[in-house]
């Protein structure tokens, strides 16, 4: 089984490499531009006695999308499942201050590599397959203060995954979503927050941050045939809030 998981060399995304793996999955990761990270996920992976590549991929090149697919399958098989983590998320900041550009980058890769990504995996799956995508809790609480421009990109992701979803449900195609919450995870501090996490964890109802093996978990058995009868539904993995 051939599973593509985008943004696969940091946070969620290798958790979910990594666990995949452990479970039965040949991984082909993407990474932009990390490639010892990378590198290391794919050796984690192999330990579980499965096959893994990695590939230089950037989600708002077309083309960049059709070669990792292509050498997914390629090196590892027919695709069984696609993972859509890559991300990137803008420094907090109110809406009436953001730099010229800032949204457009948000989208590129939050929801326009997701949608090319989902759309090059529906053309391949042959019978069946799944597609997983990661969105955020941001798209219903909207991140006033902080992102809205991402919690909107999320949002986007959400409308993809249950329209998909219904579209290509008789073709044996299942497509969820999972919507983390407060993750300990460095995009807080790609986005200029480190301490995030700690500032924020009294607003979870569980009273702290979860980790990207959490989220992991929930991604690993949308995945699964355990999920067989699941389509169309956004899972939080918040800790409540």
């Amino acid at each position: 089984m051939t599973l593509i998981v985008t943004g696969g060399s940091r946070g969620i995304g290798a958790s979910t490499a990594r666990l995949a793996a452990e479970h039965g999955w040949d991984v082909c990761l993407s990474y932009r531009s990390n490639e010892n990270a990378a590198a290391e996920v794919v050796e984690d992976c192999r330990r579980h006695g499965t096959r893994a590549i990695a590939v230089r991929a950037d989600v708002t090149i077309t083309s960049d999308i059709v070669v990792l697919f292509d050498l997914a399958e390629s090196e590892l098989g027919p695709l069984r499942g696609l993972v859509n983590n890559a991300g990137i998320v803008g420094h907090r900041a109110l809406v009436r201050d953001y730099e010229s550009g800032r949204t457009e980058r948000i989208f590129a890769t939050n929801v326009l590599g997701a949608f090319r990504c989902a759309q090059e995996a529906v053309r391949r799956f042959a019978g069946s397959g799944v597609i997983v995508n990661v969105s955020s809790r941001a798209a219903a609480l909207g991140s006033p203060g902080e992102y809205v421009d991402y919690a909107a990109s999320k949002a986007a992701v959400d409308t993809m995954t249950i329209g998909l979803a219904r579209e290509v449900a008789k073709d044996g195609i299942r497509v969820n979503a999972v919507r983390p919450g407060l993750i300990d995870t460095d995009i807080h501090a790609s986005g200029g927050q480190p301490d995030r996490i700690i500032a924020l964890a009294d607003s979870v109802p569980m009273g702290r941050g979860g980790s990207g093996n959490e989220v992991a978990e929930a991604v690993v058995w949308l995945l699964s045939d355990k999920a067989s009868y699941v389509t169309g539904t956004l899972l939080d993995v918040s800790g409540g809030r």
